[in-house]
């Protein structure tokens, strides 16, 4: 439960810092357009860095010599 809302949160200031970068007010559809563009953007690259990360992890070697 508790990583469940670490990622939420992570994701909801993901969010405010791409609202707040971006000056985008949340109360036109062009920029709701906007936001959900450059948001699924930032999703998409998070999710290709963890998995970058994860495979250089698996590939690192963790037995002792």
């Amino acid at each position: 439960m508790k990583l469940l809302m670490l990622v939420v949160i992570f994701l909801c200031i993901g969010g405010f810092f791409i609202v707040s970068q971006n000056n985008l007010a949340l109360d036109t559809s062009e920029n709701v357009d906007k936001f959900i563009s450059l948001y699924s953007d930032w999703l998409g690259k998070t999710f290709e860095n963890v998995g970058s990360l994860v495979g250089h992890v698996v590939k690192m070697n963790w037995l002792p010599k």
